[in-house]
């Protein structure tokens, strides 16, 4: 077909960015199909061993350009372009165009902005408009299909006025872009052959024609793309390799038992592919034992072909007998129990029931998956007379035909299944076996992402890995994972880079120096060594409000109220550095003068973690809820987790700390508000309508702890939560009359303890001492009346108390 300098370029470019170690994807598309490019080491899977057609690819029938989509790590695929920008000179490779169009909400955005229509208006119109990523719902369509727009357009003559303007501007395009992947290289410099435009974000030059035109005007397109999941591996992969552990992933076993009970388990967070709460649904009933069962759930995984994972499970597992339509089909259909899951067995039923060329298969392919009826009927009668002329009964081809003919719409290209399932079973295989690594991996690169790093935090959490508190003398700038003397993993310290408002840069110069000489020994050492062109109050602010200095000075709040003399004393002394004079009486050894900070106390426990929740973005040290212990299982709580993992729409009694309130008005002049909330499983969203709000007062104020009865409505992974009754947690965990057990084994506490008893707020909850002895336990009184209110941050107090061996809520 005249391709080898196409296989050769895309060989080429593939192996040096092997060589430079940037992490390269096993092949994905129909590209996995051919045993050239994988002898040529562009793609990592035997299509021979997975049945892999070479014409899903490249069909000698039906002459197009061959197509390569080929992954790179996120962070190295620039190096790889530079490099064949290099090798094939600059006015020989560039870009190509795209357009953006003004789809329905693009365009109501760009008009509604003309018309100067306030900001949160136009939003609430745009929310109207359904957002399906699949099928771009057009404005007539999306009028049609709600209800509530349309009463909008009835009712207001602005709303009608954008809806008039924006219907015919609907569709145009609105701006250039770059294509995300696709680059051209051609045989001569470009302008010869096509115009071209600068990108003004790119140095790159971009072909003036699209996609589509590109190729008509004989150029060939490769795209190159970047995956995260790739950096996450070899980020991984180097973890390991600094615990002393060599990984090669290609070289890792397909029968790898942890991977397996791992995906059996279905603890998939932040394995590729495999980690939404629909596919850990399938996964516990799949149980998958083999590399082919990860083939089969990642195409099977869509809309349509979902509904026959059920049959998939029950006949994997021996409960209904597999259906293969014909005798001679068993082997094309047996890895996949008689269920047609890829578009390569449409074309092998083709080939061995009707006698096709594959090349003719992949045509029969198309025509059904385009279900142009003349065309259908056509390849009808090739296939049945094909089969008869096989000796099928006539009857029993036109069925084979029509069953054929309906899982071929949705039938799924193998060759990129496999190629992708061979990256979830990477991904799978390192979190199975080196955890620690894999974790700190996935979290470093969703470094800026609050809520995806407070899943991994949920999930560390039942991993029983400890997230550690991020530290000035331990933290680096990304997250890493700690070991003991004898390499062993201990946990994962918080990066500061993680931190809000802090900056990668800045943190950088913070480790380096440290690197560079030793650990910083107090405050001033700190503030001597800082370089304030880098770091400013702001970002210190954040610091000490996430624990960062802890190990230097733990009142956060005296380090917070004296910044200012912090940062002061170490701009002075960096302009004294810089200006290389001596103080007034010289030597390099003359002592700096102490910075003094306010003398105040820390804040208190509740506050400090509110304080941690805003540098942070989630509670890590603790959760305000976690004080409540008991309380909340007598109150029949269900955390948000609890509640996500199962999916199920229905009423529900959850317990929050409160982040922040969203009030707005509707369109009929009513309150309403969502109200962000965080318990010690993560963070969630709930909508309060007037009746609710108005009852919930004051209540909804940041920090406040509320118990709050809701419904959960689920639409396929989110979970929409309304709100019937706020009320606040304090009050009603005190009503719940639950005492205290505290055990102590030596005199130490008694004296705090007696204090804390007598000056506490009377209540419901009895405290019972129990004073440990090598023999027994005996129970002490400590005051005439022990009953008092056991709240939070008596609970606190409590534990911050030395000496006591035990805490027990009765």
């Amino acid at each position: 077909m005249g391709f080898p300098g196409y296989f050769l370029i895309v060989a080429d470019f593939i192996k040096w960015a092997k060589d430079q170690d940037i992490p390269v994807g096993p092949g994905r598309g129909s590209g996995a199909g051919s045993v050239v490019a994988w002898v040529l080491t562009i793609t990592d899977l035997d299509p021979l061993r997975f049945g892999l057609l070479f014409e899903r690819f490249l069909n000698p029938e039906r002459v197009s350009m061959p197509d390569f989509d080929i992954d790179f790590c996120q962070d190295r695929r620039d190096e790889v372009i530079k490099y064949v920008q290099d090798k094939y000179g600059r006015d020989h490779v560039a870009q190509i165009i795209t357009f953006g169009k003004l789809q329905a909400r693009a365009v109501l955005r760009d008009v509604g902005r003309v018309l100067e229509m306030p900001y949160g208006q136009i939003d609430r119109i745009c929310k109207m408009v359904p957002n399906d990523p699949g099928k771009a719902m057009t404005l007539p369509e999306a009028i049609n299909a709600e209800a509530q727009l349309r009463e909008m357009i009835r009712d207001d003559e602005t709303v009608a006025r954008l809806m008039e303007i924006a219907k015919p501007l609907e569709g145009l395009y609105r701006h250039a872009s770059t294509h995300a992947a696709g680059v051209v290289i051609g045989d001569r410099p470009l302008d010869k052959l096509v115009p071209l435009y600068r990108d003004p974000k790119s140095d790159m030059p971009v072909t003036g024609f699209n996609m589509k035109f590109v190729e008509q005007a004989g150029l060939v397109k490769y795209d190159f793309l970047g995956l995260k999941t790739l950096t996450v591996l070899s980020t991984a992969v180097k973890f390991a390799k600094e615990g002393g552990h060599t990984v090669d992933l290609e070289g890792v076993p397909l029968d790898d038992q942890p991977s397996f009970d791992l995906l059996q388990r279905a603890e998939t967070q932040g394995v590729f592919q495999l980690e939404s709460a629909g596919m850990k649904d399938q996964l516990r009933g799949l149980k998958p034992t083999t590399f082919e069962d990860i083939i089969a759930i990642v195409a099977l995984y869509r809309p349509g072909p979902m509904e026959n994972i059920p049959a998939y499970i029950r006949r994997k597992h021996g409960e209904e007998e597999p259906d293969y339509m014909y005798p001679t089909l068993q082997p094309i259909l047996d890895e996949t129990f008689g269920i047609i899951i890829y578009q390569e067995q449409v074309m092998q039923i083709a080939q061995e029931l009707s006698g096709y060329s594959l090349g003719g298969a992949d045509l029969l392919r198309r025509a059904m998956g385009k279900k142009i009826q003349a065309e259908m009927d056509a390849q009808r009668k090739t296939f049945v007379d094909g089969a008869v002329g096989r000796g099928v009964p006539q009857q029993k081809a036109d069925e084979i035909f029509d069953q054929v003919n309906k899982f071929a719409g949705y039938g799924f290209n193998k060759s990129h299944a496999a190629a992708y399932a061979l990256v979830a079973y990477h991904t799978a295989y390192m979190k199975a076996n080196y955890p620690h690594e894999f974790m700190a991996a996935s979290m470093t690169l969703d470094l800026g992402n609050t809520d995806k790093l407070n899943a991994y935090r949920q999930e560390l959490d039942r991993m029983v890995i400890p997230l550690k508190c991020p530290s000035i003398n331990k933290s680096e700038t990304f997250f890493k994972v700690e070991r003991d003397v004898d390499g062993k993993p201990t946990g994962i310290r918080y990066a500061l880079a993680a931190l809000k408002n802090v900056g990668e840069a800045a943190m950088q110069t913070i480790i380096d120096e440290r690197t560079k000489n030793g650990p910083y020994k107090d405050i001033d050492d700190f503030a001597g060594r800082l370089d304030t062109r880098q770091v400013n109050k702001r970002q210190m602010e954040n610091m000490v409000r996430s624990g960062t200095f802890d190990c230097l000075n733990s009142n956060r709040k005296q380090m917070y109220t004296g910044l200012e003399s912090i940062v002061g004393e170490a701009s002075a002394q960096m302009a004294e550095r810089e200006s290389n004079q001596m103080g007034m009486f010289g030597g390099d050894d003359q002592p700096t003068q102490s910075i003094r900070l306010p003398d105040v106390a820390d804040w208190p426990p509740m506050e400090k973690l509110r304080e941690e929740f805003g540098a942070i973005g989630f509670y890590l040290s603790a959760h305000p809820l976690d004080s409540y212990g008991k309380s909340l299982e007598r109150l029949g709580v269900q955390s948000i987790g609890e509640i996500l993992a199962r999916g199920q729409t229905g009423n529900f009694t959850l317990a929050g700390s409160v982040v922040s309130k969203n009030e707005r008005i509707s369109q009929k002049g009513n309150r309403y508000a969502f109200l962000s909330c965080s318990d010690a499983s993560g963070a969630f969203e709930v909508t309060l309508f007037s009746e609710t709000l108005t009852a919930a007062g004051d209540l909804l104020v940041a920090g406040t702890p509320v118990l709050i009865k809701a419904t959960a409505q689920f639409e396929g992974e989110s979970v929409r939560l309304t709100a019937q009754s706020v009320k606040g947690l304090d009050k009603l965990v005190s009503q719940t009359a639950a005492g205290l057990k505290i055990t102590i084994n030596s005199d130490k506490p008694i004296a705090e303890l007696k204090s804390m008893v007598e000056t506490a707020k009377r209540g419901r909850g009895e405290v019972t001492i129990i004073a440990r002895t090598a023999t027994q336990d005996v129970k002490i009184s400590l005051a005439k009346d022990q009953n008092i209110a056991v709240t939070p941050e008596l609970l606190y107090e409590v534990h911050s108390i030395g000496g006591i061996v035990e805490v027990q809520e009765v």
